[in-house]
């Protein structure tokens, strides 16, 4: 790495405003990031923390720093990738951000075989809402995000890569299990849901609405921010949820979960991945753009549970 070391341990703890969690990253000790702090504060002439009061802040100097870390590391990250690029051989860092759908249940597979075919670049993988992986991507702390559902912003490029399917899943004793029921049906079952942010509440929303609900007219009866959390809680009866048809497939072929079609709701949506607006992407960031576009389909995981996705998605 071409960045300055003691940027680098100045960029993390900033970025983390915790010297412990800055450390793990970094594979140091907490004295020696804290030592490392030191020293740039002392090059530079000013503290860079504030760290009274029991937290740790960014003073005015630091607060100016940071953005300059980022760009360095930016720039640092763009000569390994040119250079290696020169050579015929792709290398380095790629910092990649996904949704959590995306995450748990395909981002594995996209990574495997990208390494595969870049095993000189380094993968470093984050996971949140979609809302919450766009701010990191605008902030620069990733370099590309892999989102669900739709989303436009001026700041960013986004592309769909890959479609994918949401389904209503239901506990194996409800009476809409293999079942096909009316919209209007909805109103009167509890409903549990992902948190504001994420892309798939947003499909969910969006597909009810068209379908002549409003959204008022739904018993939201429990918000969770993960997907598993959702599965769990439909598998002990809480009520029912829509989620991707990756993340019930093993539910499915165990037979811990069914799916119920609700006639009317159409459920497809594009997984987008996004990238800064302005040129086209270069280095790492054009070679992890290139293979996705291209492969992502082949390295989707096989359902389990084939006929529940058909009848579902009509």
């Amino acid at each position: 790495m071409l960045e300055n070391f003691r940027i680098r341990v100045f960029r993390t703890v900033a970025h983390h405003l915790n010297f412990s969690r800055a450390a793990e990253e970094l594979l140091l000790t907490q004295p020696a990031v804290t030592q490392q702090v030191k020293a740039l504060e002392d090059e530079l002439g000013v503290p860079l923390f504030d760290r009274s009061g029991g937290r740790i802040t960014l003073t005015a100097g630091g607060k100016v720093l940071l953005p300059l870390a980022d760009q360095v590391k930016e720039i640092s990250d763009q000569a390994f990738a040119a250079v290696a690029e020169a050579s015929g051989e792709q290398a380095g860092d790629l910092a990649v951000g996904a949704s959590q759908t995306i995450a748990q249940y395909l981002l594995p597979n996209f990574i495997a075989g990208f390494m595969k075919a870049h095993p000189r670049i380094r993968i470093v993988a984050r996971s949140g809402n979609t809302d919450a992986m766009l701010d990191a991507l605008v902030a620069h702390q990733i370099q590309v995000a892999l989102i669900e559902g739709p989303d436009q912003r001026k700041d960013l490029n986004i592309e769909p890569f890959f479609q994918d399917h949401m389904v209503l899943v239901v506990p194996t004793s409800h009476e809409w299990a293999d079942q096909e029921v009316d919209i209007e049906a909805l109103k009167q079952q509890p409903l549990l849901m992902r948190e504001f942010g994420s892309g798939s509440r947003r499909v969910v929303e969006k597909a009810i609405v068209a379908a002549g609900l409003r959204k008022k007219d739904l018993r939201i009866q429990m918000e969770l921010d993960s997907t598993e959390g959702l599965l769990s809680a439909v598998e002990v009866g809480l009520g029912v949820t829509f989620v991707s048809r990756w993340a019930v497939r093993n539910q499915l072929s165990l037979g811990t979960l069914k799916i119920a079609r609700v006639r009317g709701l159409k459920l497809s949506r594009q997984f987008s991945i996004a990238y800064p607006a302005g040129p086209a992407p270069t280095g790492n960031v054009r070679a992890f753009h290139r293979f996705l576009l291209s492969t992502s389909l082949e390295l989707a995981p096989r359902p389990t549970g084939k006929q529940a996705f058909v009848r579902t998605a009509r």
